[in-house]
């Protein structure tokens, strides 16, 4: 089994890491890395943990989603897992229009 990151996946949480270090700080940032990377690690042991995301759009057919571990718990990743193969596909937070945005690019 292999934890795969999509570009999108790396871009939206790039994108959040430096919202963090601006909004916030350095050390939030780290740790909004750190809960990430945790959260990515148990996918990768427990593919089937995150719950089936339910939406119409037929690229996210499959996808699952899992919460960020706290303090980040508002964040959410959305996964697939084919082939034994967890693939990280978006990292957003749960308060954006999740449907549209999901098929959306990250710079959108």
């Amino acid at each position: 089994m292999s934890l795969l990151k999509s570009g999108e996946f790396i871009s939206d949480v790039e994108h959040q890491f430096e919202w963090y270090v601006t909004n916030a700080n350095w050390d939030v940032a780290e740790l909004y890395l750190k809960a990430v990377e945790a959260t990515c690690r148990l996918l990768d042991r427990h593919p089937l943990l995150g719950a089936p995301l339910r939406a119409k759009h037929p690229r996210l057919a499959g996808w699952r989603f899992m919460v960020v571990f706290r303090p980040f718990q508002k964040h959410l990743l959305f996964y697939e897992w084919r082939d034994a193969d967890v693939i990280l596909r978006r990292a957003m937070h749960g308060h954006r229009d999740l449907p549209r945005r999901l098929v959306e690019p990250p710079s959108a």
